[in-house]
């Protein structure tokens, strides 16, 4: 699950990380983020993951950070 929210996550960066963007696409990753919590959350009838060991398991497989792919400046 983890390998394919990093294959989506890159292919966003690649298209929309172009310079004077990066608060939407950190703000794509924060909602990711949230959103991958919630669904291995609902593995079970019961909480699946605090938040501290949900940044342990990110720890151990990492999400791709945002970073700008294209300056549009130069």
């Amino acid at each position: 699950m983890i390998a394919e929210t990093n294959a989506k996550l890159r292919g966003h960066y690649q298209y929309y990380g172009i310079t004077d963007n990066s608060k939407s696409i950190k703000t794509y990753y924060y909602r990711a983020l949230k959103a991958l919590f919630k669904w291995l959350n609902r593995r079970s009838q019961k909480c699946s993951y605090t938040w501290e060991g949900f940044n342990n398991l990110l720890k151990v497989f990492p999400l791709i950070q945002p970073r700008i792919r294209v300056s549009i400046y130069g």
